[in-house]
């Protein structure tokens, strides 16, 4: 599927609750009582006809797909509601591959970002808010400092180890643990708020 085709495709869904077309699609929402995270991103997968994404490569082969969650706040109204995972941390992988080479630029590349509010832990309702593009290459000085985070991961591993990376790295992309637990010792890159909130949510409101 195109990226332009997508996106028109996802538009006809802003507005609607995506609790509505997980039933729809047939999507888990919870497991074991416990919400199943990636349902509203499977949401979306299903919605567009393409496979369940967990693999290091872009979703559709030249373009990846991300949902992020928002919520309404008191004093500040709609803002992301918390960091957006973009892709794991292979420790050998990351030691071994310039910034250039590597899965973090792949899939900020070209990407497709949803966006769903979050309303309570429930999950009884999740309204797709809606849905814009963000391309790395076309902008140089973020390009820049999403390298510096990078290479300052990779530096970390290559002379203190994995173990040493800290979730205050970086400024716009942090290294942080994923997985169930406080004892998880995956980690994954992910965007954080301030960038999302600066560079991505005017995206979202100019394309509604």
């Amino acid at each position: 599927m195109e990226r332009q085709e997508a996106i028109q495709k996802l538009s006809e869904i802003i507005g609607q609750d995506l609790r509505v077309l997980a039933d729809k699609y047939g999507v888990t929402v919870f497991k074991a009582k416990n919400v199943n995270k990636g349902w509203a991103g499977h949401v979306l997968e299903s919605h567009l006809g393409i496979p369940i994404n967990s693999s290091r490569r872009p979703n559709a082969g030249s373009w990846e797909l991300k949902l992020a969650s928002l919520e309404n706040q008191k004093r500040l109204g709609v803002r992301f509601k918390e960091t957006m995972a973009v892709t794991m941390i292979n420790p050998d992988k990351v030691k071994g591959t310039d910034f250039e080479d590597s899965h973090l630029l792949a899939k900020l590349k070209r990407v497709v970002i949803g966006a769903r509010i979050w309303e309570s832990q429930q999950e009884k309702r999740s309204i797709f808010y809606g849905v814009t593009t963000f391309d790395l290459l076309d902008n140089p000085e973020i390009y820049n400092q999403i390298k510096a985070d990078y290479d300052l991961v990779r530096e970390t591993i290559q002379s203190q180890g994995f173990s040493a990376l800290k979730s205050e790295m970086g400024v716009y992309i942090q290294p942080r643990t994923k997985g169930r637990g406080h004892g998880s010792i995956s980690r994954a890159f992910y965007a954080r708020k301030p960038f999302l909130n600066e560079f991505i949510l005017p995206r979202l409101s100019q394309a509604k």
